[in-house]
């Protein structure tokens, strides 16, 4: 007894049964180590996102007593204000971060700490529901191994580092908990689980809405082959409507109960309650032939689309309800919003490469499934994964997702895998053959890939516009416009608005957000339109000076569209007489100048 204790019988045995213990152990040390190794960025508060800037500034607002429901950012588009389409949901660990932490060391360094801490969060949900979902379907102890294969998934993890504090995070994590609940061989509690993460999620916003309507398809199609499914079916029915009914209640901001698409508003929230209603309906009905559950299922199916298509045709098109002009003039433009293949090899195909794998791994794992519940909660993972696949060639965004979902896949063939050649008569075989096989089905094989073959011809202008993105970003740069100016209005980028009501006490004209369609128009038609149109458009938000980022990613959209625009005379250094310069130290990323009006 005491020589299997030592040979690693225990270990196994303590893996399985206090698994959760370790795995908040695992993510400690993660979170230890990413604080530590961020720790300059977040001494710097270095929010290097567009929409992590704004999240702050969201948490300030409502810090400062702006109302819970109000959720338009004032320093932007003055005077009224740019409307923000999110939820207060992800503002509050946030902010209750910043309150802990405030007494003891005062708002700028709480701010710093709860941005970095913040985004830990969401990791340690993902990986303890990762965690249960492949101890439910592989091995009590393989847990370990899908952590160590969500650490190399570098699209996902992306969205848990220090600072990331936008909704991108517990998003996944509610995703990740989506297919715990799927996994779940209890009935009721599985529904339950998966209904309560998709109406988080869908409260948070919508971007992840195609994966909840796969997922509430997977649990219904599930009933409809056993009608022995029938309480996993109620329980998710009741609790995803019930979850989303009060997600609104208590996070719906006041512009959100317009008829709009693009968030948790009315729509959404009767085709959630509608759908729950007709699926609970269902489930008291629930009559003994697989081929009458089918039927009512595609009934209710039929219902709900035909109902949102008469009575929201708006939302038939773009989500976002933008105009073709903003469409081609701005979010075409948006990086993330373009389909895989027109990234970039090194880009694309380690994204790519894992859910391809996870794919392989779900097949091979259903194959091998010792029950029916296994054998349904493989199916459901393997086509969870190949439609985040599948939605790769529509958006890249879809890449975070589609690595998560590949875990369990990759995790199981690992699980298969591995072991062969860690059993091998052969050491070289034991030693080489299991690191490789490792490196294969964990998709971490594709770093060195991308490392040793050069496939991409790297644009000549494009370390020029990461270096000029980085310096009027900093924290350095924005502390010279701070300390240069008194608070006044900023004209400047799309891009740069939201960074700059963070770090200084200037007001911006607009941030990279669809509802403000008016805002981010009205500055590319400034800085693409003829010099004498800028001034009235400036007028209108009260602008006092310009301020632009030479070689910026944004002003080279100005320039290809408009090269003799006013953006493109200034480029030039052709500056019209109504702009004075404004002196500032000579290595500053920006060029400013005072706005003179015509007096009247």
């Amino acid at each position: 007894m005491e020589s299997k204790r030592f040979s690693g019988f225990d270990l196994e045995r303590e893996l399985s049964v206090h698994w959760l213990r370790w795995t908040l152990l695992a993510w400690g040390v993660i979170a230890g180590w990413y604080l530590w190794n961020r720790w300059g960025q977040i001494n710097g508060l270095a929010l290097g996102d567009t929409d992590d800037n704004m999240r702050l500034m969201q948490v300030r607002a409502l810090l400062d007593g702006q109302g819970w429901y109000d959720l338009r950012q004032y320093r932007l588009s003055p005077p009224g204000g740019l409307d923000i389409h999110w939820s207060r949901l992800v503002d509050l660990p946030i902010a209750a971060l910043i309150l802990i932490f405030k007494p003891f060391m005062g708002t700028p360094m709480a701010e710093r700490l709860a941005c970095g801490i913040a985004p830990l969060f969401p990791l340690g949900v993902t990986m303890a529901a990762l965690g249960l979902t492949v101890r439910r379907l592989i091995a009590p102890a393989a847990w370990p191994l899908a952590i160590i294969i969500l650490m190399g998934c570098t699209a996902t993890m992306l969205m848990f580092v220090p600072l990331r504090i936008d909704h991108h995070g517990w998003q996944l994590a509610c995703l990740a908990l989506t297919v715990a609940g799927l996994a779940d061989p209890r009935r009721a509690r599985g529904g339950l689980t998966v209904g309560l993460s998709s109406a988080a999620s869908l409260t948070i916003g919508l971007e992840l809405l195609p994966y909840c309507a796969i997922a509430g398809a997977i649990v219904t199609l599930r009933w409809v082959w056993d009608g022995g499914e029938v309480r996993r079916i109620q329980a998710y029915a009741l609790s995803l409507a019930g979850g989303s009914t009060l997600g609104f209640a208590v996070f719906a901001s006041n512009a959100n109960y317009a008829m709009r698409c693009d968030a948790l508003t009315p729509v959404w929230l009767s085709v959630t309650i509608a759908s729950g209603m007709l699926l609970f309906a269902l489930s008291l009905l629930n009559p003994a032939s697989r081929a009458a559950r089918l039927g009512l299922a595609a009934v209710a199916g039929a219902a709900i689309a035909g109902g949102f298509a008469g009575l929201f045709p708006q939302c038939l098109s773009r989500p976002e309800g933008v105009s073709d002009e903003l469409y081609n003039t701005w979010l075409n433009n948006v990086r993330e919003a373009r389909p895989i293949y027109k990234h970039s090899f090194a880009m694309g195909f380690p994204i790519a490469v894992l859910p391809v794998i996870g794919i392989i791994g779900a097949a091979v794992a259903a194959m091998r499934a010792r029950t029916a519940d296994q054998l349904v909660a493989w199916v459901a993972i393997g086509l969870f994964t190949a439609f985040a696949g599948a939605m790769l060639l529509w958006q890249i965004r879809a890449g975070p997702a589609a690595q998560l979902l590949a875990v369990p896949g990759a995790t199981a063939l690992a699980w298969i895998v591995v072991p062969w050649f860690l059993g091998h008569k052969w050491m070289p075989v034991r030693i080489l053959g299991s690191a490789a096989a490792f490196l294969l089905v964990s998709g971490l094989f594709a770093g060195f890939v991308v490392k040793y073959v050069k496939v991409d011809t790297p644009k000549p202008n494009r370390a020029v516009v990461a270096r000029a993105n980085a310096r009027c970003m900093s924290a350095a740069g924005m502390s010279l416009l701070d300390r240069s100016l008194p608070p006044s209005t900023l004209f400047t980028h799309v891009d740069l608005g939201p960074r700059l009501i963070v770090m200084t006490h200037h007001k911006g004209i607009a941030g990279p957000y669809h509802r403000n369609e008016r805002a981010i128009l009205d500055v590319h038609h400034a800085f693409t339109g003829k010099p004498e149109a800028f001034r009235p458009i400036a007028r209108r938000y009260g602008a006092q000076y310009l301020l632009v980022c030479p070689n910026m990613a944004e002003s080279t959209v100005y320039r290809a569209r408009e090269p003799n625009g006013f953006y493109g005379q200034l480029a030039k250094g052709k500056v019209p007489a109504w702009l004075e310069p404004v002196r500032l130290p000579r290595k500053a990323p920006y060029r400013l100048w005072r706005i003179r009006y015509d007096r009247r």
